[in-house]
């Protein structure tokens, strides 16, 4: 139930969504799709904030998205790619159309073992799979101490930073290999703090418990000496990528 009630908090927020999210590297795709590809379907595409990488490394994009609001903006985004509606326990394509699948910033809020039995449905035999996550640089203590607000996976009593993630074992799959990739973007104080207002545990949040959040994030932002008084800083980056095969 927490699960569900988090994931619809996404629903109707698809321009902020588009406008604060961060994007991904060109080489987290390229980790997945090294070479060009027949067809490829990003599942839980949002606004096509990874779906756009896509578009030239396959001669067909689909991308599934269960929220009308945020397809909506990946249509008007990316003209040229196929949006349909869906979800990941019940994707609207034919068996074996896509040589590969990609889920980025989504594959947690899938049932695991019913999506993993529709991804292989949809895939060629021996088709790839990619999951890749966006994740705070453990050596940036200041968005690290904001994760911790919004995140209490980031939470640890002995004050130790969380275990990196790891591939599971997933259903009709073998697991392949993981790349890590370190990035940065420029970004505005302003669209800092308005990006984590469009995390799930923001969106969720009472109105009080949203507002003391916000002020644990500022008061972050104003005690850093690498933000104090900035009203625009380097926001460093880790991009996980985990691929499988279809097995």
């Amino acid at each position: 139930m927490q699960k569900q009630r988090l994931a619809k908090a996404f629903e109707g927020i698809g321009e902020d969504y588009d406008r604060y999210r961060p994007g991904f590297p060109d080489a987290a795709a390229d980790a997945i799709v090294p070479q060009k590809v027949r067809a490829a379907l990003d599942l839980g595409a949002g606004t096509g904030k990874f779906t756009e990488l896509l578009t030239d490394r396959a001669d067909h994009v689909i991308a599934v998205e269960p929220s009308a609001a945020i397809l909506d903006v990946l249509r008007a985004k990316l003209p040229s790619v196929q949006a349909l509606d869906g979800g990941a326990e019940n994707i609207p394509i034919p068996v074996g159309t896509a040589d590969t699948v990609t889920v980025a910033q989504a594959f947690h809020w899938f049932d695991r073992d019913a999506a993993c039995a529709e991804i292989r449905r949809v895939l060629v035999p021996g088709g790839t799979l990619g999951l890749l996550w966006n994740r705070a640089d453990p050596d940036c203590t200041w968005d690290l101490a904001c994760s911790r607000v919004a995140h209490p996976a980031y939470q640890r009593q002995d004050g130790e930073l969380p275990p990196e993630p790891e591939p599971e074992e997933l259903p009709g799959f073998v697991f392949d290999r993981r790349t890590e990739v370190s990035w940065s973007e420029p970004i505005s104080r302003d669209d800092y703090i308005g990006r984590w207002l469009t995390v799930s545990t923001f969106l969720a949040a009472d109105e009080a418990t949203r507002t003391a959040m916000i002020g644990q994030l500022i008061s972050i932002l104003d005690a850093d000496p690498a933000t104090a008084g900035h009203q625009a800083f380097t926001l460093p980056m880790l991009t996980e990528v985990f691929v499988y095969r279809a097995a």
